[in-house]
């Protein structure tokens, strides 16, 4: 597949924008820090911002995508269904490459020359 393009997925859910991937790289960063604030931080978004999104994934499924541990030290991690829904947005997106890289690849051909190559 061309190194210009990439083919990004975002699925909706009744008619609204549910997950793409920035939610995606935040449940990763979760995963990687085991806390919702470092991961966050980690990705350049504010506490409020990386908390509503949390609570958005959290509210659009029928169990909690995150879950935190009480106690000193706290954390958070993905529950078995932020696990689950984790590994097949990765593999939904996998396929869609897949099938798209023949048409990616022509579009990527009628391309303007980048402004750094130009003579």
């Amino acid at each position: 597949m061309s190194q210009r393009l990439k083919l990004t997925l975002r699925l909706d859910a009744d008619g609204k924008a549910a997950i793409g991937h920035g939610k995606i790289k935040l449940l990763e960063k979760l995963v990687e820090t085991g806390s919702i604030s470092a991961a966050g931080r980690a990705l350049g978004m504010s506490y409020r911002r990386t908390w509503l999104l949390v609570d958005s994934l959290n509210s659009l499924f029928a169990e909690p995508v995150v879950a935190t541990r009480a106690g000193g030290g706290g954390g958070a991690f993905l529950t078995e269904t932020g696990q689950t829904v984790l590994y097949l947005y990765r593999d939904i997106e996998q396929q869609a490459a897949r099938a798209s890289a023949p048409s990616m690849n022509r579009l990527a051909r009628l391309l303007a020359v980048p402004e750094a190559e130009c003579p």
